[in-house]
């Protein structure tokens, strides 16, 4: 593939406040000491062992640092199933009342088409680079698309309009943590080597979708032939080869890296930590906007990134935890 000329399906809160609130800001006393009682239920084993990272092939994007593929050893870890929920989640603010990026900021993006007319009246920015994100007044994990939509009938899907400062949060409150890149793309291969997806090469399996992409023409007309516009419930679709689910497609999940597309030439080839400072932390898995002919980053091999602070209606996270010999 020819190098993408257009921004991810993702927007940075910078794109509204400008250059001088890429961290947002966010007051770290104001998250430290969140402990909360460790449950490793829903966790499962990921092996050690030795992958080839990264891929060289053509339906690539080179300049987001996809390759070379290369040898990395990621050591046993324990990670999330599924993407947090909003009812894991419910339970977190219960317990801390803690306050995420989108309530502080007052706001979080929105993709248009599912903001309804009343709400829509009231936007008067969108993001200068993916002008399909609306700044929502209100917008937030409980109000996904604006004040006037809730969750509640959405316990099972995955959290939403979280920051990276949101998902460090509850990682350490649920004494776990976000996974690392590498830890990341190795789980979500499931064992497969060099392949595009969790399940191989193809795209659909048997005529059956996968994963929870865009169909249709971005970003005008999503059919949905997958069955979902928006987020999916967290156990949509078959599990990978070790039993995690919707590791492409649904939300982007939160990686604990830094990112830079150049860090991989060198980095480390044994449980790689990604750089020790950065603008733009690393995400990964794509989400329900991506599509091939725009955004095709919900191959395992994909990366993105966005500013700490920034959220929007399709980045999520899950949990990775330590063993503890």
């Amino acid at each position: 593939m020819t190098e993408n000329i257009h921004a991810c399906c993702s927007a940075s809160r910078n794109q509204v406040l400008g250059k001088g609130y890429i961290d947002g800001c966010r007051d770290n006393k104001s998250v430290q000491g969140l402990t909360g009682e460790e449950d490793l239920s829903g966790m499962i084993l990921i092996p050690r062992g030795t992958f080839l990272m990264g891929t060289d092939d053509k339906e690539g994007f080179p300049s987001d640092g996809e390759g070379p593929v290369r040898n990395v050893t990621v050591s046993p870890f324990l990670l999330d199933t599924t993407a947090v929920t909003n009812e894991q989640f419910a339970s977190f603010i219960e317990a801390t009342n803690y306050v995420t990026d989108a309530e502080r900021f007052g706001w979080s993006y929105v993709f248009h088409s599912f903001i309804s007319e009343e709400t829509g009246k009231k936007v008067t920015q969108v993001a200068s680079q993916t002008p399909w994100w609306w700044v929502v007044e209100g917008a937030n994990w409980r109000h996904p698309e604006g004040p006037d939509s809730h969750v509640d009938e959405r316990l099972d899907h995955p959290v939403i309009h979280m920051s990276w400062h949101d998902a460090d949060a509850y990682c350490r409150w649920a004494s776990k943590r976000l996974p690392t890149e590498a830890e990341w793309e190795y789980a979500a291969r499931g064992g497969l080597i060099q392949k595009r997806y969790p399940w191989g090469d193809e795209l659909k399996l048997g005529g059956q979708h996968q994963c929870n992409i865009w169909q249709g023409k971005f970003p005008d007309k999503d059919h949905a032939s997958d069955g979902y516009s928006g987020t999916a419930p967290v156990k949509s679709y078959l599990p990978n080869g070790y039993g995690l689910y919707n590791m492409s497609g649904n939300v982007w999940e939160w990686c604990q890296d830094w990112f830079t597309p150049s860090y991989r030439l060198s980095a480390e080839s044994i449980d790689p930590r990604g750089p020790s400072s950065g603008m733009a932390r690393s995400m990964r898995g794509g989400s329900y906007l991506c599509h091939k002919s725009y955004c095709n980053r919900y191959r395992v091999a994909a990366r993105s990134k966005n500013t700490p602070d920034s959220s929007s209606g399709n980045i999520g996270f899950r949990c990775a935890a330590d063993i503890v010999l």
